[in-house]
C-alpha cells in the first residue's frame, strides 16, 4: 500500500465529523484490508429495545468498508451492502470491524466485514460492493 494513501485515509477520517461523533479508531489499513474500533455507548447508541442501534454497527462497518475500497488509492463508492445482524453487545463492548477484500477488478470490488466483540463473539456479517472510479482520492497532498 502507498504510504501517502494509508497517511492521507488516516488524516480524513480524524477530520471526518460522523467518525469523530461515533467514536471511530482505525487499527490497520493495508491494500484491500481495514480495522476499525469503536466502544458501544448505550447512553448514545442504543435502540428503543436498550440494545445496539443497528446504525452505530452500521457506521462501524461502513468505516471499515470505505477505508478497505479506497485503500488502493482510488475513489470508490458503496454499489451495496447487505448486513446480517446476529448479536447484540454488551453495554461498553469495544467492537472491531474487519474489512477484506475478497475480489478485485477494474471497475469493482467486494468485501467481506465482519464485526467482533472484545471476547471475539460474532456481533454482525457484511457483504459489500464498490464502484471504483479512476480518480484518485482527492485529498491525497501531492
Amino acid at each position: 500500500m502507498e504510504e501517502a494513501v494509508k497517511k492521507a485515509l488516516f488524516k480524513a477520517v480524524e477530520s471526518e465529523p460522523f467518525a469523530r461523533a461515533m467514536n471511530l479508531e482505525i487499527k490497520e489499513i493495508s491494500d484491500g484490508y481495514a480495522a476499525v474500533e469503536m466502544v458501544f455507548d448505550e447512553k448514545s447508541m442504543s435502540n428503543i429495545y436498550g440494545m445496539a442501534h443497528g446504525g452505530a454497527i452500521f457506521a462501524l462497518i461502513d468505516e471499515a468498508f470505505e477505508l478497505a475500497g479506497n485503500s488502493h488509492g482510488t475513489v470508490a463508492v458503496a454499489l451495496n451492502m447487505n448486513i446480517t445482524y446476529i448479536a447484540s453487545p454488551e453495554p461498553g463492548s469495544r467492537l472491531r470491524a474487519e474489512a477484506k477484500e475478497m475480489s478485485l477488478t477494474r471497475r469493482t470490488a467486494t468485501y467481506d466485514i465482519r464485526v467482533h466483540d472484545q471476547d471475539g463473539r460474532l456481533m454482525a456479517a457484511c457483504q459489500a460492493l464498490v464502484y471504483r472510479k479512476t480518480d484518485r482520492i482527492p485529498f491525497l497532498e501531492p
